[in-house]
């Protein structure tokens, strides 16, 4: 079995499907979630003069980005998706929730998207491709727009069943998928009613709202599209992959380690994605955290000489 069928513990039909178009309340829950916190984001600048910006929320604001942005990385991607470490059903179901907080969307849904771009990446069947807009200096933005969340807009539905038969049977995920929108409301109600308790003030609520809330998923959604579209175009390809995924040290930085694109891309089923000692991996550390205090199990990470056998140059 290959890295990227060891990867999904599912085997993926490679034919060809014709995309179906999402419901139409699908495609306003992609806008609205790409707007809102758009519009938290120009609210809370504009209310940087009479309200002004302390220490409680900047500390809301990181927190609730950690703690949301490596639910995405640890729970989402490397957990759920590609089934890199084991943990118990409690740890799952807080992993979930808090990648579930991201607003990115529901596991299976994000689950089957993601799969489905490891096994077409950077072909006509991959959902967030850079590379099938031309050659030309237009071409490349268009096809950075489309990678970083143009793809969000054209409505295709991925099938589930066909990229994430697996989690489609666990009742957990199912229901954390189900709940999603709880989630993520849960994710804004947290930082508002800490914002009001930590300051006792109605603005406090506010501005724990927009800062630890609307900017927050603002800031996690654009880190983590970079990885589609910045980690395909620039950076350094360290491994043999078949596709065009990079290196980027600023987004390994900024995206927990996920910017150790093509790293990733050459051994999808491993737990670590900074292979060298100076690829800086938070999500790894966080997971060989876990392990130490008993939370993880069978993390997979790949063999020295299977790393020097895939080494470009």
């Amino acid at each position: 079995m290959n890295d990227a069928a060891s990867a999904l513990h599912t085997d993926i039909p490679t034919a060809p499907h014709a995309p179906r178009k999402a419901p139409l309340a699908t495609r306003i829950m992609y806008l609205l979630a790409v707007i809102l916190p758009f519009a938290g984001l120009l609210t809370a600048i504009g209310l940087l003069w009479p309200l002004g910006f302390n220490w409680t929320h900047l500390v809301l604001l990181l927190v609730m980005y950690v703690l949301t942005g490596l639910g995405v990385t640890v729970g989402y991607h490397r957990l759920f998706t590609h089934k890199s470490f084991e943990t118990g059903r409690v740890m799952t179901f807080i992993i979930g929730v808090l990648g579930s907080m991201a607003a990115e969307g529901p596991i299976i849904t994000w689950v089957a998207t993601h799969r489905q771009h490891h096994q077409h990446s950077d072909d006509e069947e991959d959902p967030h491709s850079p590379h099938a807009h031309g050659g030309t200096f237009f071409g490349l933005l268009r096809g950075a727009w489309h990678a970083h969340m143009g793809w969000l807009f054209r409505g295709r539905v991925v099938d589930e069943s066909r990229y994430a038969p697996d989690l489609m049977k666990d009742g957990l995920v199912r229901f954390l998928s189900k709940t999603f929108p709880i989630w993520v409301a849960l994710g804004l109600i947290i930082p508002a009613a800490l914002g009001g308790l930590l300051t006792m003030s109605w603005f406090g609520v506010l501005l724990g709202l927009l800062w630890g809330g609307f900017v927050r998923i603002f800031l996690v959604h654009h880190v983590t599209w970079s990885v589609n579209s910045i980690c395909h175009i620039w950076g350094r390809q360290r491994f043999q992959s078949h596709d065009e995924s990079r290196n980027n040290f600023l987004c390994a930085i900024l995206a927990f380690g996920e910017g150790w694109h093509n790293n990733h891309h050459a051994f999808p089923a491993s737990a670590r994605h900074g292979l060298s000692w100076w690829e800086i991996d938070t999500s790894y550390l966080v997971i060989k955290a876990m392990k130490a205090v008993g939370l993880a199990r069978n993390i997979r990470t790949p063999s020295p000489e299977r790393i020097a056998a895939k080494a470009i140059g």
